[in-house]
């Protein structure tokens, strides 16, 4: 099976017809894989954390980050139970995104 990567931008306009603007929010994207619909949002959130478990796709999420993301989308390299568990202060987020993770 060919995994399509959404050319028409039909899930990316789904995630901004549910989300609405993401302007200011404080997103957390549950299995970002390689940054893939990461990089379609965003620019208009005000804050990302992206975790995935996989290392070769969150290393290449990192290299295909834009330099004027760094203070605001941080990718992790854990599962969410690991990334909940090495969180010193327990952040709150306005939105949770699980693209293709369940």
């Amino acid at each position: 099976m060919t995994v399509q990567l959404d050319p028409e931008e039909q899930e990316t306009q789904a995630v901004f017809k549910i989300a609405g603007d993401l302007a200011g929010l404080r997103v957390l994207e549950i299995g970002c894989g390689d940054g893939r619909l990461t990089r379609r949002y965003a620019e208009r959130a005000g804050f990302v954390d992206a975790i995935d478990p996989d290392n070769e796709r969150i290393t290449r999420a990192r290299q295909d980050q834009p330099a004027t993301w760094e203070s605001r989308v941080v990718f992790h390299n854990a599962g969410l139970d690991q990334f909940y568990a090495r969180q010193k202060r327990k952040q709150k987020y306005d939105l949770a995104v699980l693209s293709w993770s369940l």
